[in-house]
């Protein structure tokens, strides 16, 4: 690929360094994703230019006009403290018709709600748990054909957020309270979904038309929270180092899985990424139960991607070396402006 300027969007707090020299392990998991991709970049001869933004567009517009950006590079999750408007940021690109890495508007509005891409999940015949959702200042009720026990998050936040073991309830006492932390402390609606007991899969998925599955990928709960803990993806299994190393908590390829199965879960994962829309790239997550029944839990449209994170990893053993995987999303990125088709 030729030498391009390439705008990296981002939150104000994660511009990383020019070095990771001299900062603790607990400091760069915090930036890790956007040191490595600014840093692989660089090293790639591109001339890269970090940007955080939060709560105005104008510094944005300004770094266009002035930086004429061949590509931007976004690693914003929220806009404005709302992670629903990190589309606007796409649509704002693309009415400036700057080329963008990542997932098109309307993907990133159908994946962000865990109802709606249920729902249209559902609809291709696709396994997906039972769930309702309980908005803001309502009365929590169970509908009867919900049996326990469930899982209660935020409707709209991913990266586990709100997750742990609390989140899993075996009464209608419990969901009430779950649900009211949600409502509380997280600030958004939330869903209650069937507990599907077993392994917790994803799935890389990387193009626009032409879709590339990564291998099955598993996250592995070690001794986390002994013999009765449920093995859930809480929120500190996903980010506290500390506490992953201290329990074992891995991610690697799926042990043991039959190769028919593996290639089933990886070609329903493709069909639930051209039934939300998705393009750039994304990972899908899964819950596989001992009957081998992969059910679809949830989609993230432009997953992190630090090198040790899940996609990379999986990039990584499927032979995209780490530079070669950000060069691909680049590409992906251009190649979509260029045909002039946006799912937006």
């Amino acid at each position: 690929m030729r030498r391009l300027r390439i705008l990296v969007l981002m939150h104000p707090d994660f511009v990383p360094p020019d070095s990771s020299d001299g900062y603790s392990a607990q400091e760069i998991n915090s930036w890790k994703t956007e040191y490595d991709v600014v840093s692989t970049l660089r090293a790639a001869g591109h001339e890269v230019r970090p940007l955080g933004v939060q709560e105005e567009i104008k510094p944005v517009r300004e770094a266009i006009d002035d930086f004429k950006p061949h590509v931007v590079f976004t690693l914003l999750e929220e806009f404005h403290y709302e992670v629903v408007y990190d589309q606007h940021i796409a649509s704002f690109l693309e009415l400036m018709r700057i080329p963008y890495t990542g997932c098109n508007p309307r993907g990133l509005i159908l994946a962000r709600g865990k109802d709606l891409s249920k729902a249209l999940v559902h609809h291709r015949r696709i396994a997906v748990p039972a769930f309702a959702v309980f908005p803001m200042r309502r009365k929590v009720k169970r509908p009867a054909r919900l049996a326990l026990p469930l899982i209660v998050k935020s409707l709209h936040l991913d990266g586990s957020f709100g997750i742990s073991q609390a989140s899993i309830v075996d009464s209608d006492e419990k969901l009430a309270e779950r649900v009211a932390f949600i409502h509380e402390r997280i600030g958004t609606a939330a869903i209650a979904e069937q507990y599907i007991e077993g392994r917790e899969l994803y799935v890389g998925v990387l193009g626009n038309n032409r879709l590339r599955a990564l291998p099955v990928w598993e996250l592995q709960f070690g001794s986390m929270g002994g013999q009765r803990a449920r093995r859930i993806a809480t929120e500190k299994a996903k980010h506290d180092p500390s506490y992953q190393e201290r329990v074992g908590i891995v991610d690697g390829p799926a042990k043991d899985l039959a190769p028919e199965l593996a290639a089933r879960i990886q070609h329903t994962a493709k069909r639930i990424y051209r039934a939300l829309g998705l393009d750039g790239y994304a990972r899908i997550d899964f819950r596989l139960t001992a009957d081998g029944t992969a059910y679809f839990i949830e989609a993230n449209p432009n997953p992190e991607i630090a090198k040790s994170q899940e996609f990379a990893t999986a990039a990584q053993h499927d032979g995209f070396k780490y530079p070669d995987l950000l060069q691909r999303i680049v590409a992906l990125g251009i190649s979509r402006a260029k045909a002039g088709v946006s799912l937006g």
